[in-house]
């Protein structure tokens, strides 16, 4: 069959480009399961393909959830220019009192999402619940990698402000696509969390301490850059996309030194910690007899599949509510 060549001048890899792609985030919530101990292993193992598949439900619900988009984000920089964040204060109720409920939506929840997931999954541990244990394991997942992404620690989310426009799909899709194969992905066993929301905001502020060098770098390559070889032409499918050459991609990549590959390894074994933590403070539930009583995990429920088929449809039409990251 003959391609069709059909150009978009300015795509860069999909129409909406999320936190870490969808590749990265399946990548991240898949490699979370090898850091789990075999209490927890065999368990995870299991449903290990709804985990990574069911990893981007999250940024699928930005097209039908108007109060989802702020739960993938903190922009510090609205707050503070440079560490440490003393001026949010850690606990919501405490930063609602000194900033607003408005405030604190505006700029982004991510890390006290976070910690409202790890409560959840706490409770579902504890009720044996696999549905919802997966579910939201999946979608915690998510969100600590989100949390790990520099570029949602940013108003400027998409270098918009300082004429970089494309480059948060640049950093977190692009790069990840190109080079993963390379990265030493290990990252050894995961840990109990003895304050699981201190841990999200460490996320997110190692994550704004490292935009300097994103923004930085890359327009440091971009004013020495063959500009005629900045951008090529790819197939995705049929469709023909203009996206960040391998040249360029590579150049970049290199002055980075490394730091997509550390900003996942960060994402995987947090992610790891956190599922960890949740199952302690359940009281480390046996998890075998839910492996036998039900090996896969798909929605029964129709209402819930209704909602599934809806954001779905939703996603492909390309209408998602809030932030749009190109």
């Amino acid at each position: 069959m003959k391609k069709v060549k059909f150009l978009i001048p300015f795509l860069f890899l999909t129409k909406i480009v999320f936190a870490w792609g969808f590749y990265g985030h399946k990548m991240v919530n898949r490699l979370a399961v090898f850091s789990l101990p075999p209490e927890m292993f065999a368990f995870y193992k299991a449903h290990i393909d709804y985990l990574t598949e069911n990893s981007v439900n999250p940024d699928k619900r930005r097209y039908s959830d108007t109060a989802e988009a702020c739960r993938h984000y903190i922009d510090l920089d609205h707050y503070e220019k440079n560490l440490p964040i003393d001026t949010v204060p850690r606990f919501w109720n405490d930063a609602v009192n000194k900033l607003t409920k408005d405030t604190l939506l505006a700029y982004g929840i991510v890390p006290w999402h976070i910690q409202v997931m790890i409560q959840r999954l706490t409770y579902a541990f504890k009720d044996n619940d696999i549905d919802k244990i997966l579910r939201i394991s999946a979608e915690l997942g998510h969100y600590v990698a989100d949390a790990h992404v520099p570029l949602h620690a940013s108003e400027n989310y998409n270098g918009q402000y300082t004429n970089q426009n494309g480059i948060h799909g640049f950093w977190e899709s692009r790069l990840p696509e190109l080079f993963s194969t390379e990265y030493d992905l290990f990252v050894g066993k995961c840990f109990y969390l003895k304050n699981p929301l201190e841990t999200a905001w460490l996320a997110s502020e190692s994550s704004f301490a490292a935009l300097d060098t994103v923004l930085g770098f890359e327009s440091k390559l971009n004013n020495i850059f063959d500009q005629s070889k900045k951008y090529s032409i790819e197939y995705r499918g049929q469709t023909q996309i203009k996206t960040y050459s391998k040249e360029y991609s590579l150049a970049y990549h290199q002055m980075l030194s490394g730091q997509v590959e550390r900003r996942l390894k960060a994402s995987i074994l947090t992610v790891a910690n956190m599922w960890y933590t949740a199952w302690v403070d359940a009281g480390q539930p046996d998890l075998n007899n839910l492996v036998k009583d039900k090996k896969q995990t798909k929605p029964t429920d129709a209402e819930m599949q209704q909602i599934i088929t809806e954001e779905q449809r939703l996603l492909n039409e390309n209408r998602m509510i809030g932030r749009e990251e190109k």
